[in-house]
């Protein structure tokens, strides 16, 4: 199987506006596991999937003005992996963090997390 590079990542909200100076993104994706393990079981322990949720962060370089995003406002968020069709992951997102790091010899960074809310739709390619 061939890799891809990230090179072409982005991260993208509310139609198309993309956060330049991006330089990470991580999502995690969950489901609970909620044991259903009985007598019948024979010792061995059973589980059924229970709500499924994601969440993530992304970081980089400042880049213009930082973007109002930390505002209590559901964005729609497009996170590609690469600039091709079908490797992005799409979903609603609620940001719930930014953190700044600034030092007299490095590059201004900015971080944020985010909460998923509704599905999250994987890459396909």
């Amino acid at each position: 199987m061939t890799s891809i590079s990230g090179k072409g990542g982005f991260v993208k909200y509310s139609g198309g506006t993309e956060i330049t100076g991006i330089k990470s993104w991580t999502i995690d994706a969950v489901v609970d596991a909620i044991e259903t393990t009985d007598f019948a079981d024979a010792g061995v322990r059973a589980y059924i999937a229970g709500c499924s949720g994601w969440s993530g962060s992304f970081e980089g370089y400042k880049e213009g003005a930082t973007p109002d995003i930390l505002s209590g406002t559901v964005y729609s968020a497009d996170f590609g992996e690469s600039d091709t069709t079908g490797q992005h992951w799409t979903g609603d997102i609620l940001i719930t963090g930014s953190s700044a790091n600034v030092s007299f010899d490095g590059v201004v960074a900015y971080s944020y997390t985010f909460q998923g809310t509704g599905a999250l739709t994987d890459a396909t390619a």
